[in-house]
């Protein structure tokens, strides 16, 4: 299953990298596309290698990835989230009960690496209102389908936003009527997670 997610998140990105540097030209340096695409591309190419190890290990490998190859603010960002989950399994975290939590390891650290908060027009306004849905929403038997929907609507939500943190802060009132591209990539990859976990249910 954790292949099947690598697998479906990376081409989820790679076949977006053009639609994600367009939302980064409206309100950044244009490459997020690019970015995501070199390091997803890479976490691909050790698909095999990641998914021999532990779980906990396996998202640590994919955080340290992401870490080397995406380059911008993007990689600290998702290796950190990927190292801060691994890192909770580590600790005695399991899967699937504890999803919750995991990703809540992985959403607190992002919120650190980047001093940001949901709200800022970043990627975090659409891990937290997922994490809120997962945790609310958890033992139904559509919470997979709840968890797209809420990444969808989350991601909308950022056009009208004000953006205070990264690149697009410099911009002030101009970033307004833009979705976010991290928001955008996360929600790729929410998506694809949840398209396998609706089709291993």
């Amino acid at each position: 299953m954790l292949r099947s997610m690598i697998v479906r998140g990376a081409e989820r990105i790679v076949a977006s990298s053009g639609e994600l540097c367009a939302l980064d030209r409206a309100i950044g340096d244009g490459d997020h596309g690019t970015n995501m695409k070199r390091g997803l591309e890479a976490v691909l190419a050790k698909a095999e290698e990641i998914v021999a190890l532990p779980t906990g290990e396996a998202l640590g490998a994919i955080g340290k990835t992401l870490v080397m190859t995406v380059g911008g603010a993007s990689g600290p960002l998702y290796g950190s989230f990927f190292l801060a989950a691994g890192a909770a399994i580590g600790r005695g975290r399991r899967l699937p009960e504890d999803l919750a939590d995991i990703i809540a390891a992985g959403v607190e650290a992002v919120g650190a690496r980047g001093r940001s908060t949901a709200g800022e027009k970043t990627m975090l306004d659409v891990l937290v209102p997922v994490l809120d849905t997962l945790r609310a929403e958890a033992g139904r038997p559509d919470v997979a389908a709840r968890v797209r929907a809420t990444a969808r609507q989350s991601t909308e939500r950022t056009a009208p936003m004000l953006a205070t943190k990264g690149r697009a802060a410099y911009l002030g009132p101009r970033s307004v009527g833009h979705i976010d591209p991290g928001a955008r990539s996360s929600c790729l990859i929410v998506e694809a997670i949840c398209d396998i976990w609706e089709e291993r249910q």
